[in-house]
């Protein structure tokens, strides 16, 4: 993954997942009532605390796995498989129960802060997303490699900051529809994106399939 094309891939792909428009209308559902000082403050929070989480699985991903006993090929086709679900509920336009829970929704207002959960985690930094990075991350081990990596994380960071500090004149603009539209859009991205994570873990567990 030396390439400027790869990590604009791996960009493109964590954007998708994260899926900041994703969370307009359940930040905005969660913030009701609160003023506009205090909705940024909460979307300032989520975007820090989705690049630590992040950026700490790109540093320690690795080496859990090796403490699990867990093969990258597997974890590979294990969060191939996950991709693959949220793609299916974006693109019916449910919700996904990986992310979050009706539960969590309900009780993140009684809480000292919305910002960390659900929002960071695990609607926005949520399984996907951390797969992701590992997967990312273990394709070189050369150090400019976890500078890219981690570059782009800290990117993905600062642009899930702008559409969410957005997310009031957004949800005006798009509607309803206007975000299931683009849900479903990045659904459709995100099922290809899985298929082929899936298929590079099975020809890596099962070498046979390349030949």
């Amino acid at each position: 993954m030396q390439h400027w094309f790869e990590y604009t891939r791996f960009f493109t792909a964590l954007l998708v997942i994260l899926d900041p428009f994703m969370a307009i209308p359940i930040l905005l559902a969660l913030t009701e009532g609160y003023t506009s000082g205090e909705r940024n403050r909460i979307v300032r929070t989520t975007a820090l605390t989705v690049a630590t989480v992040l950026v700490l699985m790109a540093l320690l991903g690795e080496t859990m796995l090796h403490w699990l006993g867990t093969s990258l090929g597997s974890f590979r086709v294990g969060g191939g498989i996950v991709l693959f679900l949220m793609a299916l509920a974006m693109l019916q336009a449910q919700a996904d129960r990986m992310r979050t829970t009706p539960l969590e929704e309900r009780s993140a207002a009684n809480r000292a802060s919305i910002a960390v959960v659900p929002l960071a985690v695990p609607l926005l930094a949520g399984p996907g997303a951390m797969s992701t990075v590992i997967i990312a991350m273990h394709r070189s081990s050369a150090p400019s490699h976890a500078f890219m990596i981690i570059t782009v994380i800290l990117l993905i960071s600062l642009t899930l900051w702008l559409v969410l500090r957005l997310a009031r004149p957004i949800g005006d603009m798009l509607g309803d529809i206007g975000l299931n539209v683009l849900n479903r859009l990045f659904g459709l991205i995100l099922a290809a994106i899985a298929v082929e994570v899936i298929a590079n873990g099975m020809k890596q567990l099962f070498p046979v399939l390349s030949g």
